[in-house]
């Protein structure tokens, strides 16, 4: 492992006494920074900076920058650096570094206190990380795809979430048909039925639906008890009926039954569709012409295989990422989502988190020229004064940036490389 990969460390810490706040942040030693927070002169010995979670990492400062970026609403106004704190918005802060791609391993910070004396130890965990299996986290996600059970299931708060943010007129007398794994139970509860046929079902009069269509794929999984075969569920007013169906019908989007009533029937598409399958699924539902409100990947929009449908505007981000899923055992797992949706968003929260302004105002450590001269811009700021092509991460575009004047230029991702190193994947914009 060279000098490099050693000592970079993402950290967060907090006084024992304040329970509110914690700071994060870098360092190429931990132990000096911590005696450093805990020597400020009237530091009480009972009242110290501990280290509630540190981790190796790969460049520090890309790290800590996506990090204010992702949490930038809980931080402090005075102090930038502080940030709020609960048991909850801790495990979304370790969550997040962990699955960054610039995570190697966690470390473990045990401080004995001994008087004046403040001593340190790393402790390796015992699981093996990917570095030290010689893994990145583009292998594991290679691997992932190729998975072909790759059940994970949307939990209700997340649809609500979503939902909620739309005017409800755009269901009003609409056909709604949720085609990826959606079983229905006899109970109708959270147990035994799809959080997205649960939440129509217990919606249908409130969004004044005209019908709800929902098909349950045949998997070795059974989630919800619902059966080995694929079926369809309608609910049309207050009639509730499975349809008749062939006994070879398994319940996927892409079979002939599926499809005829996407083309015919739906009018609004919303669901959770495989992530191993979204250039599929992708493909089937934007040229169907239909309205979708669906679930994918975090990175889709810097993803080649879908890429030109943000270009020629035939998608774009919901309001929300969704980071947590049941998988088929009702275990909470994390994989990294985000709504993407053709119905229109007038305003999005998400246009506060875009710096657009003169390049000349832009820090200077947000800015970069690669290899060949591309401009790099991180920490979602946006030149508005530069008018050739300029590679962003996926953050700006799930934020609205192709809202606010600028285009995507090229159908396939941009790697940059910095001295001849790699640097993470982006696409290129532009402003119009």
């Amino acid at each position: 492992m060279n000098n490099e990969l050693e000592t970079q460390f993402i950290y967060i810490i907090k006084e024992t006494q304040l329970g509110n706040t914690c700071k994060i942040g870098v360092t190429n030693d931990i132990d000096r920074r911590l005696k450093e927070y805990n020597s400020y002169p009237g530091k009480s010995i009972t009242n110290l900076y501990q280290c509630l979670f540190s981790a190796k990492v790969k460049d520090m400062f890309q790290l800590e920058r996506d990090i204010k970026e992702e949490f930038s609403m809980l931080r402090e106004k005075k102090n930038k650096e502080v940030y709020f704190y609960n048991d909850a918005l801790f495990d979304k802060y370790v969550n997040f570094i962990k699955n960054h791609p610039l995570f190697l391993e966690e470390t473990f910070i045990k401080v004995d206190i001994s008087k004046d004396v403040i001593k340190i130890k790393y402790v390796k965990k015992n699981t093996p990380t990917l570095y030290e299996r010689e893994l990145t986290r583009k292998d594991v996600m290679q691997k992932a795809k190729k998975i072909a059970d790759d059940e994970f299931y949307t939990r209700y708060e997340d649809i609500e979430k979503e939902i909620n943010m739309y005017e409800k007129s755009i269901w009003k007398n609409k056909i709604v048909f949720c085609n990826c794994d959606d079983a229905i139970g006899k109970k109708q509860k959270l147990n035994d039925s799809s959080a997205f046929a649960l939440f129509f079902i217990k919606n249908f009069k409130d969004l004044e639906l005209k019908k709800l269509i929902c098909i349950h794929y045949t998997s070795k999984f059974d989630l919800f008890n619902a059966g080995a075969n694929g079926y369809i569920f309608e609910k049309d007013g207050y009639s509730e009926f499975r349809k008749d169906v062939p006994k070879t019908y398994n319940g996927s989007f892409d079979h002939p039954i599926s499809i005829k009533i996407l083309h015919e029937e739906a009018d609004i598409v919303c669901t959770n569709p495989p992530f191993s399958r979204a250039i599929d699924y992708w493909k089937l539902i934007i040229e169907s012409g239909k309205h979708f409100l669906i679930i994918s990947n975090f990175t889709n929009s810097i993803n080649t295989a879908f890429i030109h449908y943000f270009k020629d505007n035939l998608v774009w981000p919901g309001f929300n990422r969704v980071d947590f899923y049941l998988n088929p055992k009702r275990q909470v797992v994390q994989a990294s989502g985000h709504w993407y949706t053709n119905i229109p968003i007038n305003e999005r929260p998400k246009y506060q988190n875009l710096k657009i302004m003169s390049l000349k105002d832009i820090p200077e450590k947000y800015v970069k020229l690669d290899d060949i001269g591309t401009l790099l811009v991180d920490f979602n700021y946006i030149p508005n004064n530069y008018h050739h092509p300029f590679a962003v991460s996926a953050y700006p575009i799930l934020s609205g940036i192709l809202e606010k004047g600028y285009k995507i230029v090229q159908e396939k991702r941009y790697t940059p490389y910095i001295k001849g190193k790699e640097k993470f994947a982006r696409v290129l914009i532009q402003k119009i």
